[in-house]
């Protein structure tokens, strides 16, 4: 029996992106694992010992969560903005717009490239943080919902970057000089109850600082708010960003000059 042709489509898209990750291996999955393993040996090791418990844990199992979503995060981020905008670069983008696949599958396609990365280094970074630490997992389910969730919001504000970039340079002014800045202030390492009122008040404006909560609560089985919160605002961003993104899919914004 013959698949659907929006199946094949979606496929075909989501297996270039997968392909891409793995081509390009040494670029894509190990340089962030380098860099989380110094986060550890620096942070954890060396800085942790100092500090001691932080919200009731070892500084160590404490950061665990915050390095494997913000790894997470960049990589999502990262994969989508560079591959779909060079599809923009390399002109072949206009294929997949005169094609009668429909927006939402091409968007799902680049999204699901995205997720992957994301989700692939996390394991990696998952499996380095165990060999520096005992990671317990209380609750898998809220654990693997916040990566996926996680990963899915910054897949497709990566590609609402790329459609909006005019250059290479437009791709790394986002990640540069806003999603790193929130992952560092999102409480990746140290607990919100350290911060003054007014710091707590802007801490929670911070998009990041639920997605980090909630995959804390899975792995470690507290948060410094609600869960119920922390899933309401990933799923409202992931219907807004979606709904933004297939609408400038649609349009062509950035796409027909």
């Amino acid at each position: 029996m013959s698949r659907h042709p929006n199946l094949v489509a979606l496929h075909t898209i989501a297996r270039r992106e997968v392909v891409r990750i793995l081509r390009i291996w040494t670029q894509t999955l190990i340089p962030p694992a380098i860099t989380m393993t110094l986060y550890f040996l620096i942070f954890g090791k060396l800085i942790g010992a100092r500090i001691g418990d932080m919200g009731g844990y070892g500084y160590m199992e404490f950061i665990v969560p915050g390095l494997v979503m913000m790894s997470i995060i960049q990589n999502a981020y990262g994969n989508i903005s560079s591959s779909f905008f060079g599809a923009k670069f390399g002109r072949h983008v206009e294929e997949l717009l005169v094609s009668p696949a429909p927006a939402w599958v091409v968007l799902a396609g680049y999204v699901a490239g995205g997720v992957l990365r994301g989700l692939m280094v996390g394991a990696i970074v998952f499996l380095i943080a165990m060999a520096f630490t005992r990671v317990h997992v209380p609750h898998p389910l809220v654990m693997l919902s916040s990566m996926l969730l996680g990963a899915t919001i910054f897949s497709l504000a990566g590609f609402v970057n790329a459609v909006y970039a005019k250059k290479f340079d437009d791709i790394a002014i986002v990640p540069t000089f806003i999603l790193t800045p929130l992952t560092y202030l999102g409480g990746v390492f140290y607990s919100i109850t350290l911060l003054p009122g007014w710091a707590q008040s802007a801490t929670y404006a911070n998009p990041i600082f639920y997605m980090v909560n909630a995959f804390r609560y899975g792995l470690l089985g507290s948060s410094d708010v609600p869960l119920w919160v922390a899933y309401v605002l990933m799923f409202g961003f992931v219907a807004l960003l979606g709904g933004f993104a297939l609408w400038l899919l649609r349009r062509g914004v950035g796409l027909r000059s």
